[in-house]
């Protein structure tokens, strides 16, 4: 073998770095989603990180934070590979959380919304529910089937419903597919978390 050919083989081909899949979960709640959603074990065939982070204001800003924190990451050559907003209904104007949903739309941002609140998503991992009610009723019934006062910014409840995943999953999509037809303003209740919930299962 000529000394040409020897010294093409020794080249060294730099290798490329990996890009890191990072998912963004911005969410209106500051605790109790982020708890819940923190808790998820990393998926090297679907992401590699999450960065959850609690708002704590409307549903308007929430988006726009997520539009905010979505473009400054591409800016800075560190794109997210999926940016979702995470809101409730609550006693938010109608109006303004039509508008949320209208401006995520537009924005390329994905929405895990629910109608009347994140807890309705706890619940559906014991039973369907297809009967609006006031989200006091949801933390009362939790309590009732989790065996122990419920209370709203607890960093447990991942651990404690992880079994029962599938059955919410089931039980949400179930719920969707009868409320979606519906204008937003008759669709309580529903929730769009368990989207979210398959992405980061894999």
């Amino acid at each position: 073998m000529s000394r040409s050919l020897r010294s093409v083989d020794l080249v060294r081909i730099p290798k490329r770095k990996r890009h890191i899949r990072k998912i963004l979960i911005v969410c209106e709640g500051e605790k109790t989603e982020p708890a819940y959603f923190k808790k998820f074990p990393e998926k090297p065939e679907v992401f590699d990180a999450l960065d959850v982070k609690g708002i704590g204001n409307n549903t308007i800003f929430v988006v726009n934070k997520a539009i905010e924190l979505r473009d400054k990451a591409e800016k800075d050559g560190e794109p997210y590979i999926e940016t979702w907003a995470v809101f409730d209904k609550d006693d938010f104007p109608q109006e303004n959380f039509e508008k949320a949903i209208k401006l995520a739309a537009e924005n390329r941002i994905n929405c895990a919304y629910s109608i009347e609140c994140f807890e309705l998503w706890y619940l559906l991992h014991f039973n369907y529910y297809d009967t609006g009610m006031h989200r006091n009723n949801y933390f009362e019934k939790l309590s009732q089937l989790l065996k122990q006062p419920y209370t709203k910014n607890s960093d447990n409840m991942y651990n404690l419903l992880k079994d029962k995943i599938n059955i919410a999953i089931k039980n949400a999509r179930k719920l969707y597919l009868k409320q979606y037809t519906q204008p937003l303003s008759e669709q309580n209740p529903v929730t769009l978390v368990f989207e979210l919930v398959e992405k980061l299962k894999g």
